[in-house]
């Protein structure tokens, strides 16, 4: 995006209105999504971005917590052409490393490169996405600015053998403070995901939604407890993330760092929520 950086603010609180139909104070935000947009403009100190990068992360995090957290990886590379899909086993993830949701989930490896169409069309779609900046369509996102994009593999996890589940949790910190912990279930066959969200005291919590999935709510206390103890480390100095895990065979794989969720314009249900959680975020402090 070519805009001038002293254009930011101006351009951000007018997309904050279009979206919200609410006015944003960057002066004194009160709410947590009008923090989320403050922290854009005011907090996006360069280590972000590294952070961001689902590449240069990897490094970051083996060193924090260990290498035992981190997915394993199958390959690293700049453009398409260079992807050894020989070297593949049947299921596998191609992600790009500098956007939000840019992956391609490949179920069986056979078929896809049989498919001249559908790997000619996943081919151009990966390219496009390595000419683009994420930057330009995450309403100031600027952590996303300066990646350097890349390709990454990852074998595709699922909690069983024929690709039918996967599940999650995001721990959000406040001031390296664990407090919220929304966890999922991602059933592939469905293409449906359900959620439940725990409070700081690993006590059933409605949130973000109104209703709970009662399976879910019954998530091992010890794993939350785990994710609390490692988001509370990679959290250290930051005055608020998002920090991703995925669980497979009940053991936790570090996903990523969200910095900015949902841009800044999270769905709550819940009346005043977006007020209540702002009150808990200092922006003065990390």
């Amino acid at each position: 995006m070519g805009l001038d950086e002293k254009y930011y603010s101006e351009y951000l609180q007018k997309a904050y209105f279009y979206k919200t139909g609410f006015k944003l104070n960057l002066k004194k935000p009160k709410s947590l999504n009008e923090k989320i947009q403050w922290l854009k403009l005011f907090d996006n100190m360069p280590i972000k971005a590294q952070l961001t990068d689902k590449v240069l992360v990897r490094d970051w995090v083996k060193n924090k917590i260990g290498e035992k957290y981190l997915k394993p990886v199958l390959q690293i590379c700049d453009r398409f052409s260079e992807i050894n899909f020989n070297k593949f086993p049947e299921s596998f993830i191609i992600k790009c490393n500098h956007g939000c949701k840019w992956h391609i989930l490949i179920k069986n490896k056979e078929a896809f490169l049989s498919n001249e169409r559908l790997y000619v069309a996943i081919k151009k779609q990966i390219t496009n996405w390595l000419s683009y900046s994420f930057f330009g369509y995450s309403d100031f996102e600027t952590q996303y600015k300066n990646i350097v994009p890349k390709i990454i593999i990852e074998p595709l996890l699922s909690e069983e053998a024929n690709l039918e589940r996967n599940d999650g949790i995001y721990v959000y910190c406040f001031n390296s403070n664990p407090v919220i912990f929304d966890t999922y279930r991602f059933d592939m066959k469905q293409n449906n995901r359900v959620f439940a969200t725990f409070d700081s005291n690993f006590k059933p919590a409605n949130i973000f939604r109104k209703d709970q999935d009662e399976k879910l709510n019954n998530e091992s206390e010890e794993l939350l407890k785990k994710t609390a103890e490692l988001s509370r480390v990679l959290s250290k100095d930051f005055k608020f993330v998002r920090i991703d895990w995925f669980i497979f065979k009940n053991k936790l794989y570090f996903e990523e760092m969200t910095f900015t969720p949902c841009s800044g314009y999270i769905n709550f249900d819940i009346k005043n929520m977006d007020e209540k959680l702002g009150k808990m975020l200092n922006l003065k402090g990390s």
